[in-house]
């Protein structure tokens, strides 16, 4: 393929133009191109004759066609060519145009010095430049320097090699009881074993313009590793192992072995537990003491009016009675027999086998489940779904079940949204005066002391910005996670729901008129909803 192109034809008679036909599909000549060439070397001509002309050439069909521009003698004119860089600066085109019949032909060295004039320095394709004028083709496009993309890098990320999920459940059995005896939900690890690996960041490759102009790739976010006692970190901090048998667990972005404190009973021969690991009691907790532990909590016998707090799950073999004083909290899960007149918190799932006249929040889901499966009296809030064999009383004792996104996170994720906007406008707005005064250093030009002092507040401004936001990303990608766990939270009966109940769903709710059985609870249409199991 090869596209027409066009010739001056300088004699003491007059100028005319040779225009050659285009070959294999090639574009033909275009009488705006002509019409440039001639202006720029200020040769007169006709415009209604030259158009004509070319459409005349054009349909001739033939090779060469020869078309007078006017009686007036001209100068030879040498072999040239048009150079246009692109917006972005990432690449040049030049275009060649042939010398007159007696012009002098174009050297490639002269268009690399016209380059290196223009500052086009980087990317220049010398190759291309000298195989393309020594077998030229006219009025067809070259890239004759072509400039550099980033490449982005990517952030730093850590994998974990044990179970991380706050939504871990325990499992039921046919009955659908649970098996407190083989419940799976403590990280067991050997010494030696990688317990997390991190990738380091990918921090890419700066690109540049044409005119040697840096581009940095994005910006990524470096990772480190986050451990406590019993763990050992490689040379090149990227690999964690397990210094000795015991639990593995992330606990606020650090991972912890610990060897799990073992007591038969929590009363006045403990005293009250604080331990940094886990701990398993194999008898009863009773009334008024305190077990806080950093890992998991399992107790084999019954919990009393007691406390119980957890950074990770908390296990009760045969239920608690709280006393209306006995308080459950964890950063996990959190599995019981019964929960009787307590107040209890976990940041995953609680599962049971009954609920009575208590407060029960968990940040994922509460199964009621078993032979009874009953939620009598009190509150019980998820996020996500309730599920539950019977719900209230025949009695018509006061039962409230809640799920859904709680509304002050709802007012904070909206908060943070219009934060990072606010605060990405305000970047927005810093970043090109700060460039235009960089520019201006960059070419030798001397700031004031006053523009000093504001480029370098600006600077700072600009980083605390960008901190801001970064944070406020992070806080939002959690709330957004947890909104999305809510958007479809339910209320699933499968037994009988009694009439007096009440049931929310996010912000609006439903008193029960009569009793019902086998049925569900969603939000639709800004209303709660029942339909059938």
């Amino acid at each position: 393929m090869k596209n027409g192109y066009f010739q001056l034809v300088c004699g003491p008679q007059g100028t005319g133009l040779k225009v050659f036909a285009p070959k294999d599909g090639g574009e033909a000549v275009n009488v705006k191109e002509v019409m440039e060439y001639l202006t720029r070397n200020q040769i007169p001509y006709d415009t209604p004759a030259l158009s004509k002309g070319l459409q005349n050439a054009a349909a001739s069909r033939q090779e060469i066609y020869l078309l007078m521009l006017n009686r007036e003698a001209c100068k030879e004119v040498n072999e040239s060519y048009s150079l246009l860089a692109s917006e972005d600066r990432m690449s040049v085109i030049v275009r060649f145009y042939p010398a007159s019949e007696n012009g002098e032909s174009l050297k490639p060295q002269e268009l690399i010095r016209d380059l290196t004039f223009k500052r086009i320095t980087y990317g220049v394709r010398r190759n291309e430049i000298f195989d393309f004028l020594s077998h030229v083709r006219y009025c067809t496009d070259l890239q004759a320097a072509a400039g550099k993309a980033p490449r982005n890098g990517s952030d730093a990320r850590i994998e974990y090699y044990f179970q991380t999920d706050k939504k871990a459940r325990p499992t039921l059995k046919e009955d659908g009881s649970v098996d407190f005896f083989h419940l799976n939900t403590i990280n067991h690890c050997k010494k030696g074993d990688v317990l997390a690996r991190l990738y380091p960041e990918d921090r890419g490759e700066a690109g540049s313009t044409v005119y040697g102009e840096k581009i940095p790739p994005r910006e990524v976010k470096a990772g480190v590793l986050h451990y406590g006692r019993n763990i050992s970190i490689s040379e090149d901090k990227t690999v964690l192992t397990a210094e000795t048998d015991g639990h593995v667990m992330l606990v606020e972005g650090s991972v912890f072995v610990s060897d799990v404190l073992e007591v038969e009973n929590v009363d006045t021969s403990t005293g009250n537990l604080d331990y940094e690991g886990s701990v398993k009691i194999n008898g009863n907790v009773c009334a008024n003491f305190e077990v806080r532990a950093r890992g998991d909590i399992e107790v084999t016998g019954i919990v009393e009016g007691a406390g119980l707090f957890a950074g990770g799950n908390i296990i009760i073999a045969r239920g608690m009675n709280g006393m209306a004083k006995g308080e459950l909290q964890a950063g996990g899960n959190i599995v019981a027999k019964f929960l009787e007149n307590a107040r209890v918190s976990a940041g995953g799932s609680v599962s049971t086998e009954s609920i009575l006249h208590s407060r029960v929040t968990a940040g994922t889901q509460i199964v009621v489940t078993g032979k009874r499966g009953f939620i009598t009296g009190g509150k019980v809030c998820a996020t996500s779904l309730i599920q539950v064999k019977t719900l209230g009383s025949p009695m018509g004792t006061d039962t409230v079940v809640e799920v859904g996104m709680d509304p002050l996170k709802k007012a904070r994720l909206q908060e943070l949204q219009k934060q990072v906007t606010e605060s990405s406008r305000m970047i927005a707005q810093i970043q090109p005066v700060l460039a235009a005064l960089s520019k201006k250093m960059a070419q030798g030009v001397k700031l004031r002391p006053d523009q000093l002092k504001g480029l370098q507040e600006m600077v700072q401004q600009e980083k605390q910005l960008k901190e801001i936001v970064a944070n406020n990303n992070e806080e939002l990608t959690d709330l957004q996670s947890v909104l999305q766990e809510s958007s479809g939270a339910k209320v699933e009966v499968s037994g009988e729901v009694y009439a007096g109940t009440k049931i929310c769903i996010s912000d609006v709710s439903l008193v029960v008129k009569e009793s019902m059985r086998h049925c569900k609870f969603k939000k639709e249409q800004g209303d709660v909803k029942m339909s059938a199991l």
